[in-house]
């Protein structure tokens, strides 16, 4: 099997191939410019690791893992236009830089190049079937994922249970989803797809409440970006929301108070709550609940009929995902 290092290699020489350097300039340079940001590639890696675990040809694993990543990047585009994100990756977005018209209209194209790409993996008209099948389904889960995300922005009773539901949808179901469809496409069995599903989900659960560990106890230097930002913008994470459920009495109405209303003194927001939360010992509680998503995860990909050396390759880099610091 091929060092993940190779992979992401492999895909970075096929995604300049095929770069969008077409005319007209206007709709396909907002493209080229998201595409050539500097991302981790997390997504097309484990489609191509999906496919390397069963001896998959690149030659057919690798359109599918430009079809995920043009998707992921066109979510990106669209997500920043909801959100009025004026930076993606430390760059301008492509609203921020093009226009609201163009990137629209860019993204839109983007999902379409999406299913191109897509139509070129498999090795057999069944096989790309199967891709289309979990394709769209993850695709129709990702918005639904977006649309809970926005309507938890005007509620204020979003429970754990439903907040663990929508990063599922948004975020980790295209995790699953990478790693199953390069199985398919390398002709994986069924149960072996679904194992690399379930492994992929549950690291992408884990994955997400990780960055929200991070953007409110990380170190600043190393995250990245501001510490607190959740806070700043009133997100119910499930941080937020175990804190809610365990304060009582002036702790509650303090930390109601401070994550329903905009700060005057940004500073002594985030430095209020992030003390409210470690006098409810949420840090502990959170890595806890990280772990337990982490062990479902290690648990399917201990029960995937693949080659030793393959699964620990996945192990390693769930790891590395999992216990970073930025």
């Amino acid at each position: 099997m091929l060092e993940i290092k190779a992979l992401r290699e492999a895909f970075e020489t096929y995604r300049q191939q095929y770069a969008f350097s077409q005319e007209p300039q206007g709709l396909y340079e907002p493209v080229e410019y998201i595409m050539s940001s500097s991302g981790k590639r997390l997504r097309p890696v484990l489609v191509l690791m999906g496919g390397a675990l069963f001896k998959g040809d690149t030659a057919y694993t690798l359109p599918v893992a430009m079809a995920v990543e043009v998707f992921h990047n066109f979510s990106l585009v669209h997500d920043d236009i909801m959100d009025e994100a004026p930076l993606r990756r430390g760059r301008p977005a492509v609203h921020t830089k093009y226009g609201l018209n163009t990137g629209i209209l860019s993204g839109d194209v983007m999902l379409i190049y999406a299913y191109q790409f897509l139509s070129k993996g498999g090795k057999t008209e069944r096989e790309i079937a199967a891709l289309l099948d979990v394709f769209n389904a993850v695709a129709i889960e990702v918005c639904e994922g977006q649309q809970f995300d926005v309507d938890f922005e005007s509620r204020n009773d979003v429970t754990i249970s439903e907040y663990i539901n929508m990063i599922e949808l948004k975020t980790a179901a295209l995790i699953g989803g990478s790693l199953q469809m390069g199985g398919i496409a390398a002709g994986a069995p069924p149960m072996a797809q679904h194992q690399l599903r379930d492994f992929g989900r549950n690291i992408g659960i884990a994955f997400q409440l990780q960055d929200d560990i991070l953007d409110t106890f990380g170190d600043p230097e190393k995250f990245g970006k501001r510490v607190g930002g959740d806070i700043l913008q009133n997100k119910k994470t499930f941080l937020i929301l175990k804190a809610l459920e365990l304060a009582d009495g002036e702790t509650y109405k303090t930390l109601h108070h401070l994550m329903t209303t905009m700060p005057q003194d940004e500073a002594s927001k985030v430095s209020t709550v992030t003390q409210i939360l470690r006098e409810l010992n949420i840090p502990d509680w959170a890595e806890r609940q990280k772990q337990q998503y982490q062990d479902l995860a290690f648990t399917a990909l201990d029960q995937l009929n693949a080659p030793q050396q393959g699964k620990q390759q996945l192990r390693s880099l769930a790891e590395q995902l999992l216990v970073r610091e930025s």
